[in-house]
């Protein structure tokens, strides 16, 4: 969680990309999230441990941002811009979502099992965040309230999140195309009960 307040001034921006830049160096120079302190971030980054703390909590806080700002960077490149609740467009997510785990799978280590957890932990949260976006905006009806929206986009999150995540611990011996096929007709039924997907 980010710690500033104006996030918009420029100078709040340089510094927290300054900070995320020196992260991922230090992450790929070392491959163990425990061993890197956050003086080396600050030095890294040119700034002074006070400085860090003014932006981020501790060092999961920055790597809480850090993989958020990777997952939207990859949903990005994958989704429409004016994505919204449609068939196409939860195949493509689903496909992301398979594709984006599987390369960060690659980069896991023994010694990072808690880092994979919480990178787990903020991509399923992120697919609940857009899942529950995309449900909002759609017009129905027969309004849901709001609590079935939520459950709704918390359950589709997991039927995504979770076969990606089995799928990448098991050798992905079957192709993420069959998988996003077999996921997106759970999603599909699992929004039924909300809305009609076409």
């Amino acid at each position: 969680m980010t710690r500033v307040g104006n996030s918009s001034d420029p100078r709040v921006q340089r510094t927290r990309q300054l900070l995320l830049e020196a992260f991922m160096t230090l992450v790929q120079e070392k491959h163990n999230f425990h061993s890197i302190s956050i003086q080396e971030i600050a030095r890294r980054a040119t700034v002074n441990r006070a400085t860090f703390y003014a932006h981020f909590e501790d060092k999961y806080a920055l790597m809480e941002d850090w993989s958020r700002e990777k997952f939207h960077r990859a949903l990005v490149h994958q989704l429409p811009a004016c994505s919204a609740l449609r068939r196409e467009t939860l195949h493509s997510l689903i496909l992301a979502v398979f594709d984006f785990m599987a390369l960060s799978h690659r980069y896991y280590r023994p010694s990072n099992r808690q880092f994979e957890a919480l990178y787990e932990m903020v991509v399923q949260q992120e697919l609940y965040d857009l899942l529950l976006c995309w449900l909002q905006q759609v017009p129905s009806e027969i309004p849901s309230p709001v609590e079935v929206i939520e459950t709704t986009a918390q359950a589709i999150s997991w039927a995504i999140f979770g076969p990606a995540a089995q799928w990448c611990r098991g050798g992905q011996r079957v192709s993420k195309e069959i998988m996003a096929h077999h996921v997106l007709t759970i999603v599909v039924a699992g929004l039924s009960p909300v809305v009609t997907v076409t």
